[in-house]
C-alpha cells in the first residue's frame, strides 16, 4: 500500500506567515526549509535568517522550544532552488499579491518534484486564477491552504481546490495537515475570503457599524464581544490588533475588489471603517506596532478615541445586567437582548442577528454545509459556537422568525430574505441544519455526513457540532466502575480507561482509591491502564478543597496520612507490571504533574501545561514530585562520566522552587517533565488512539515494571551550595522569606536531607521528607494565606 509521505516541506516566504508555519513544522519534527529572496547586502540568506531569529522574541512563542529555530533550514531563490526537488509538499506564503505569486510559480515549476503537492497560503485570493501560471502536471496537485494567524495556536486549516485538483491530493493533505500539523481541517470553495474570514471578517465589520449605531467604546465592546458571548477572550478589538489592522485592511480590500451589490447583498457594509483608516494612516497596526485600537502606556491600557485622534484611558466594562442575560439559556438569551432597553443589549442582539443573517444568506456559495461555517468560526476565530449552533439551539423557527421581521423592518444590514430552505422543507422539520445525519447542504438539499478519510479513524471522540448527537465519551464503551470521582471503562474490552469526573479533576481520596482499583483490575484482566478525560484539564492538582474538614479536625497531621495514601498510589502504578499511561491534555499541575511521572509513559497533546506549582499556595509538591526530580537526577548522572550530582537536579530544583510550567509538550520535556520515549499527539482527538495504542504495544513488548532501587543525593553539600543562591536571592529582594523558606525546604527534599553527598537512599525515604515538609507549611500562618486567597480569588498571594 502506497501512502503520502511528507519528509521534508519547503516554505516560501520568510515573512510573518511563512516563517511561523516553518516554526510550527519544526515543533511537530517535520524536516522544513524556509525560503526568501536573496539578500542585496551580507549573507544571501539574510532575509531568512532576520525572520528565524524574529520567532525567537514573538509572543505568543511560535516554537515550543526557542532553541529549535536552527533546525530551520535557510534557503534563497538564487542559490538552493534544486533544494526543492527534495520537498514532498511546497507551502507558499509570500505576500497577498497575485502578480507576485504567480511570478514565482513560474520559477520553482521546473523544480517541483512529480510527486509533490503545491500550495499556496492566502487568506482569500482565487486559488483557481493562482493555478492558471502552473504548468499542467502540476494543476493536479496544486491548491489553496490556509493557515491561520498564529499557525501554532489557531486550530483551522481550510483547504481549497481548484476545477484541476486531484481528489487523492486534497485528501493526501488533509490527512497530513490533520494527524501530523494537528488541525481542524475544513474544506472551502473558491469565493473570496473562502469560509472563516468571509464570514468572520464581515462579522467584524458589522459589529463595527454597530458600535457607530449605538455609539459604544472599543473597552466596553471587547468586555461585551469576549468570554461573555463566548467569543475569544480577545473580544473584537483587541482581535483585530493580534491579527493586525494591516491584515484585516487586506482582507477587507479583497472583499471590496472583488464583490459588488449584485453579488453580496451586504456589500455596503464593507466599507473601510473611519476608524481603521484613521489607525493605519498613523502606522498603528495593532499589536506587532505596539499601538492599534489599544496601545499600553506603562502599565496602563489606553484605548483610540476617533474624535481626537489621540489614545485615553481604558478599562471601562459592560453594565452586569447583560453579562447575567448572556448566562441565560440560548432562547432566553435572544428574546432579552432584542427587547432590552439599553444600547448594549440591543447593540449584542444586533450583531448576533447579522452573524445568522449573513451565514445563511450566504451558506450555499462560500461551504459545502453548515457544519464547515460553525467549524471554521470555532476553530479561526475562537468561538465557543458558531452562527448556526446558536441559532439552532435558541429554537430555529422562533429565531429565523425574529430575524426576518428585523430584516422587513429595516433593521437589518440589507434587505436581502433569508432564503426560503430556513423556513420550510428538512431544515424547519428537523429544527436546524444540524442532524445525527449530518449538516444541511443547500446546493444539494440534503445533510451531508462528515469525511469518512482513514485519519478520522484515529479521533475517537472527535469535535462535533450541536444537533448532531455524536457519541460522548461520559457513557460511551462499557463501564466497568463508576462512583461520583471516577469512570473506569473501555472501548475494546483490551485497555481499561479511567477518566477522574471531579471538578477540574482534582485527586482527592475518592480519585486515588478509582485509581488504584483500576491499576488492579488492569493487572488483573486487561492489557493496560490509561488515565484520560476528554476536555482540557488532565488534572490540576490535589483537592485542596477536600482537604480541609480533615486539617481542621485533625490538623497537618490529619493531612499526613492523605498525602502518605497518595504517595503510595503514585509507587503503585510507577512499579504496575501492567503499563500505565497517562494521557495528558491542557493542564497537568502538581498532583496531575505527579501522576503523570509516575506513569509508565506519558502521551501528550502538543498543547499541554505541566509542572509543579504547590509553590504558589504556599506549600511544595507531597505526591511524590520532589522524590521524581531527586531521582531523575541521579538516573542522568549515571548516563554521564560526571560524578557531580547537582548540575542534574538544578532544572528539577528551579522548576519546582519556581513553580516553572512547561508551556508545551516539547518544553515540558526539557523541564524534565516527560522523557524522549514519551509519545507527543500533535492532535487532541488523536491522544486517545495513540495512548491505548502505546499501552498495547508496551504490553506485547513484555511490558515489566522498573526495578526498585536505590539513588545517591547530594546530601548537605548540595543544600548549602543551594542555599547560598537563595540567600542572595532573598537579600535581593527577589523572593519573600516565606519563599525563601519553601524553596530551601525543597532543597532537603531533592538533597536528601543532611547526608554525605552520593548516599543511597530510596523513594520511600524522600517520600517522607516530603510528607514533613509539606505537613509543616500546612500549619504557617503564611502558607494558610496563600492557600485562603487562591481559593476565594483563583490567583496566588505574594507574601
Amino acid at each position: 500500500m502506497s501512502r503520502f509521505q511528507v519528509n521534508k516541506v519547503a516554505v516560501l516566504g520568510a515573512g510573518v506567515m511563512g516563517a511561523q508555519i516553518a516554526a510550527h513544522l519544526v515543533n511537530v519534527k517535520v524536516p522544513v526549509v524556509l525560503f526568501d529572496l536573496p539578500a542585496k547586502e551580507g549573507p544571501k540568506n539574510g532575509i531568512v535568517t532576520k525572520a528565524i531569529e524574529g520567532l525567537k522574541k514573538l509572543k505568543p512563542a511560535p516554537l515550543g522550544v526557542a532553541d529549535d529555530a536552527v533546525l530551520i533550514q535557510q534557503a534563497n531563490y538564487e542559490e538552493h532552488m534544486s533544494v526543492l526537488g527534495e520537498c514532498d509538499l511546497i507551502i507558499e506564503a509570500i505576500a497577498e499579491r497575485m502578480d507576485w505569486k504567480l511570478d514565482l510559480y513560474k520559477k520553482i515549476a521546473p523544480f517541483v518534484a512529480p510527486h509533490a503537492i503545491v500550495a499556496s497560503n492566502t487568506s482569500g485570493l482565487s486559488i483557481t486564477k493562482l493555478s492558471e501560471a502552473l504548468p499542467e502536471e502540476i494543476k493536479p496537485r496544486f491548491c489553496g491552504i490556509h493557515f491561520f494567524n498564529p499557525p501554532r495556536y489557531m486550530a483551522l486549516v481550510e483547504l481549497i481546490n481548484t476545477p484541476t485538483t486531484l481528489p487523492q491530493s486534497l485528501d493526501d493533505l488533509e490527512a497530513f495537515v490533520t494527524s501530523n500539523l494537528g488541525k481542524g481541517v475544513v474544506r472551502a470553495k473558491d469565493s473570496p475570503n473562502f469560509i472563516a474570514n468571509r464570514v468572520g471578517i464581515a462579522g467584524m465589520l458589522a459589529t463595527m457599524k454597530e458600535v457607530e449605531n449605538f455609539g459604544l467604546t472599543y473597552d466596553v465592546v471587547d468586555d461585551l464581544t469576549g468570554k461573555k458571548l463566548g467569543r475569544a477572550s480577545s473580544g473584537t478589538f483587541r482581535t483585530a490588533d493580534v491579527v493586525g489592522l494591516d491584515t484585516m485592511a487586506h482582507v477587507i480590500k479583497t472583499l471590496q475588489d472583488t464583490l459588488s451589490i449584485e453579488t453580496d447583498p451586504f456589500y455596503g457594509s464593507f466599507a473601510t471603517p473611519a476608524v481603521l483608516k484613521a489607525l493605519l494612516e498613523k502606522g498603528n497596526l495593532g499589536q506587532k506596532t505596539k499601538a492599534g485600537f489599544f496601545k499600553k502606556v506603562g502599565r496602563d491600557v489606553m484605548r483610540f478615541e476617533l474624535e481626537s485622534g489621540e489614545y485615553v484611558a481604558a478599562g471601562q466594562k459592560a453594565d452586569e445586567v447583560y453579562a447575567r442575560m448572556l448566562k441565560k439559556p440560548a432562547a432566553e438569551r435572544l428574546k432579552l437582548l432584542r427587547n432590552a432597553e439599553g444600547k448594549e443589549g440591543q447593540f449584542l442582539w444586533a450583531i448576533l442577528r447579522n452573524s445568522f443573517h449573513y451565514a445563511a444568506v450566504h451558506l450555499a456559495s462560500i461551504a459545502d454545509n453548515a457544519r464547515d461555517v460553525d467549524f471554521c468560526m470555532r476553530w479561526g476565530f475562537g468561538m465557543k459556537q458558531g452562527p448556526f449552533e446558536l441559532w439552532q439551539e435558541a429554537g430555529w423557527l422562533e429565531v429565523a422568525k425574529m430575524v426576518q421581521e428585523d430584516i422587513d423592518a429595516g433593521k437589518a444590514l440589507c434587505k436581502a430574505p433569508l432564503p426560503d430552505w430556513v423556513f420550510k422543507g428538512p431544515v424547519a422539520d428537523a429544527g436546524g441544519v444540524h442532524t445525527p445525519a449530518g449538516s444541511w447542504n443547500p446546493t444539494t438539499g440534503q445533510f451531508v455526513a462528515p469525511r469518512s478519510l482513514p485519519v478520522y479513524a484515529r479521533q475517537h471522540f472527535p469535535e462535533s457540532v450541536l444537533g448532531a448527537n455524536a457519541p460522548s465519551a461520559s457513557v460511551a464503551g462499557k463501564t466497568v466502575f463508576e462512583d461520583e470521582s471516577i469512570r473506569l471503562w473501555t472501548l475494546d474490552d483490551e485497555v481499561l480507561i479511567a477518566s477522574i469526573k471531579t471538578k477540574m479533576h482534582a485527586i482527592g481520596p475518592g480519585v486515588v482509591e478509582g485509581l488504584l482499583q483500576g491499576q488492579a483490575l488492569a493487572a488483573k484482566d486487561y492489557k493496560g491502564l490509561v488515565i484520560w478525560s476528554n476536555d482540557e484539564m488532565f488534572s490540576a492538582g490535589a483537592d485542596l478543597q477536600s482537604m480541609l474538614p480533615a486539617f481542621m479536625m485533625g490538623g497537618a497531621a490529619a493531612i499526613g496520612g492523605a498525602e502518605e495514601e497518595m504517595q503510595q498510589a503514585m509507587l503503585k502504578l510507577r512499579y504496575s507490571n501492567v503499563p500505565v499511561v497517562s494521557a495528558v491534555r491542557g493542564l497537568a499541575l502538581g498532583g496531575g504533574c505527579e501522576l503523570a511521572v509516575y506513569s509508565s509513559r506519558r502521551v501528550v497533546a502538543m498543547e499541554s501545561y505541566i509542572g509543579l506549582v504547590e509553590v504558589g499556595v504556599g506549600l511544595v509538591p507531597g505526591a511524590g514530585g520532589l522524590t521524581y526530580i531527586a531521582r531523575r537526577a541521579a538516573e542522568n548522572m549515571a548516563l554521564s562520566t560526571s560524578k557531580d550530582l547537582l548540575p542534574f537536579l538544578t532544572e528539577g530544583f528551579t522548576g519546582a522552587a519556581m513553580a516553572k510550567v512547561g508551556t508545551s509538550a516539547l518544553e515540558s520535556r526539557k523541564l524534565g517533565y516527560l522523557l524522549d520515549s514519551d509519545v507527543i499527539v500533535p492532535h487532541k482527538d488523536e491522544l486517545l488512539f495513540v495512548a491505548i495504542n502505546e499501552a498495547k504495544a508496551l504490553f506485547a513488548g513484555g511490558y515489566r515494571a522498573p526495578h526498585k532501587r536505590l539513588f545517591p543525593v547530594a546530601g548537605r553539600s548540595g543544600i548549602a551550595t543551594i542555599k547560598a543562591q537563595l540567600v542572595n536571592m532573598r537579600d535581593g529582594g527577589f523572593i519573600s522569606a516565606h519563599d525563601f523558606h519553601i524553596a530551601s525546604l525543597i532543597a532537603e527534599v531533592v538533597c536528601g536531607g543532611h547526608v554525605d553527598a552520593g548516599t543511597l537512599v530510596s523513594e520511600e525515604y524522600l517520600m517522607a521528607m516530603e510528607r514533613k515538609a509539606f505537613c509543616s507549611l500546612l500549619n504557617h500562618p503564611k502558607t494558610q494565606e496563600r492557600i485562603m486567597g487562591m481559593m476565594s480569588t483563583g490567583k496566588p498571594v505574594r507574601n
